[in-house]
């Protein structure tokens, strides 16, 4: 999703994780983009050892720190895989600059029948942990996905989805009248809670090989 070179994206996932090359996240990203740039390398002669490492760089990624991260994804910059393990990431899924990805999140196809429809996720998409993306759907950017929520319909931009099926934070607060002057700070307060998954009663819940 990018023409910046290879080097100089991988610093901006450096920067974007803290800059800890120890990270899962990052070194999965890293890879990730490994494994896109040695695509562009000709003849095939010459790629054929690159995509040797990079097959042996994603598989120890996914078993060592269960992020499946294809290259046929479309990556944007700067994205983060905030914490290791159940990740699974569809092969055609497209994901947005800056957004942010946590543990046990899927995104994948919903019917058996379309293998290859797969989510579309906007810039500054934040993802809670346990979430599940389903199908070809579209979030917009800067929409928000609580923890454990399942989505199998679009999200427009800027909304907060939570619960199972996903349904919109931002819609049901302007169907109800407000109770005190600082309701829009409660929410917002309510908003960051089930994004990093520290609310209890929120509602629990074919990748092309490299």
């Amino acid at each position: 999703m990018s023409d910046i070179s290879l080097w100089r994206q991988i610093q901006e996932d450096w920067i974007a994780h803290e800059k800890d090359w120890t990270k899962p996240g990052f070194r999965a990203v890293a890879v990730h983009r490994f494994g896109v740039w040695r695509m562009s390398v000709q003849p095939k002669l010459v790629r054929a050892p690159l995509s040797m490492i990079y097959r042996a760089m994603y598989r120890r990624v996914r078993n060592v720190y269960g992020i499946e991260l294809p290259y046929t994804v479309k990556l944007g910059r700067r994205v983060v895989f905030e914490h290791q393990g159940g990740v699974v990431i569809h092969g055609y899924s497209e994901i947005g600059d800056d957004s942010i990805i946590r543990q046990g999140v899927t995104l994948g196809n919903r019917h058996l029948d379309c293998p290859l429809d797969a989510p579309v996720l906007g810039c500054k998409v934040n993802v809670g942990a346990g979430a599940a993306i389903m199908g070809k759907v579209v979030l917009g950017d800067g929409c928000a996905v609580g923890a454990n929520a399942v989505v199998i319909h679009d999200v427009a931009a800027g909304d907060t989805v939570v619960g199972i099926p996903a349904r919109s934070i931002n819609r049901a607060s302007a169907q109800s009248k407000p109770q005190v002057s600082n309701s829009d700070a409660v929410v917002d307060e309510v908003i960051d809670e089930v994004i990093d998954g520290t609310v209890a009663e929120t509602q629990s819940s074919s990748i092309p090989q490299p």
